[in-house]
C-alpha cells in the first residue's frame, strides 16, 4: 500500500515538473506586445527579449517587420540601433547592438526594446522574425509559424494582434458616426442662434416699451 502511494506521488511529482519546465520554456520565448495597434495605423511594439542561456549573454537582436516604411528606435542606454529599410518590400530591419562594455542581457534576465512603426499592414496579425545573438556566438532564430493544429513551435516569431482601421481606408477619414456628430453639432448651433435672435427681439422689445412709458410719464 505504501509502495502505491508513493509511485502515485512520485507521477505527481514529475508530471507538475514538467508542466513547470513547460511554462518556464515557454515563458522564456521572445514576444512582442502593441496595445491599442490597428490597421493601417501607427503603434509603439515592445519586443520582450529572454536570455534562454546559462552561460551566454544576449548581446544583439535583429527584428524584421514586414509591410511598414517607417521605424523609429527609443533610446536604450547601453545600446546602440540600426534601421535598415527595403523600399522595395516595404520592410524594415532593426538591429540592437550591446555597446562596448556592455555585458549584455545575462542569464535569467530579459530586456525590453521598443519601436515605433507605421503604417501597420491592413491583416488582422503582423508576425516579425527575430533573430537573438549571444555572446559566445550562438544565433536563435525566432521565425516559426504555428503548426497546422495550432501548436506552438519550438522558436515561434513574435507576433502582434491588429483592430480593425477606424475607417474603411484606415488613414482617419471621418466615419459615419462622425458625421451624425457633426450634423448634430451643426443642429444645436442652429438652435442656439435662433433662441439667442428671440432673446435679443425681447431685449429690445422691453426697451422699447421701458422708453414709452417713460415718456409718458414725462407729459403726463
Amino acid at each position: 500500500m505504501r509502495s502505491s502511494v508513493l509511485r502515485a506521488c512520485a507521477t505527481v511529482l514529475a508530471a507538475s515538473g514538467a508542466v513547470l519546465l513547460g511554462a518556464g520554456s515557454a515563458a522564456a520565448h521572445v514576444t512582442a506586445d502593441a496595445p491599442g495597434a490597428a490597421q493601417g495605423g501607427y503603434s509603439v511594439v515592445t519586443f520582450r527579449v529572454p536570455t534562454e542561456s546559462d552561460t551566454a549573454a544576449t548581446t544583439a537582436l535583429t527584428v524584421t517587420m514586414p509591410g511598414v516604411k517607417s521605424a523609429r528606435t527609443e533610446p536604450l542606454p547601453g545600446w546602440s540601433a540600426k534601421v535598415d529599410r527595403n523600399d522595395k518590400s516595404d520592410a524594415v530591419a532593426v538591429t540592437w547592438t550591446a555597446d562596448a562594455g556592455n555585458p549584455g542581457v545575462g542569464p535569467g534576465q530579459f530586456q525590453r526594446f521598443v519601436v515605433s512603426l507605421g503604417p501597420l499592414p491592413e491583416q488582422p496579425t503582423v508576425t516579425f522574425a527575430a533573430k537573438q545573438t549571444y555572446s559566445d556566438g550562438k544565433v536563435v532564430a525566432w521565425d516559426q509559424a504555428a503548426g497546422p493544429d495550432g501548436a506552438e513551435p519550438e522558436h515561434p516569431a513574435p507576433t502582434i494582434t491588429l483592430a480593425e482601421a477606424k475607417s474603411e481606408d484606415g488613414h482617419g477619414h471621418s466615419t459615419g458616426d462622425e458625421h451624425a456628430a457633426a450634423k448634430s453639432e451643426d443642429a444645436t448651433d442652429d438652435t442656439a442662434r435662433l433662441i439667442g435672435g428671440i432673446a435679443l427681439a425681447l431685449g429690445l422689445l422691453g426697451v422699447a416699451l421701458g422708453v414709452g412709458t417713460v415718456l409718458r410719464g414725462r407729459r403726463s
